[in-house]
């Protein structure tokens, strides 16, 4: 088991930039939720606005 986690004395940097890429991904994952909130707040704005015609 021990082997499988050194990778023939490459693990630190294989394990390092799996759990960046993994971090990565979940930044991206939160950015993406946070700006849909952001656009929905701002088309609920809109849509109580009243219309300028």
């Amino acid at each position: 088991m021990s082997e499988f986690f050194a990778m023939g004395g490459h693990g630190f940097y294989i394990w390092v930039s799996y759990a960046v890429t993994a971090l990565l991904m979940m930044i991206e994952v939160i950015a993406v939720i946070r700006g849909k909130r952001t656009v929905e707040k701002r088309l609920a704005r809109l849509a109580s606005a009243p219309s300028r015609q």
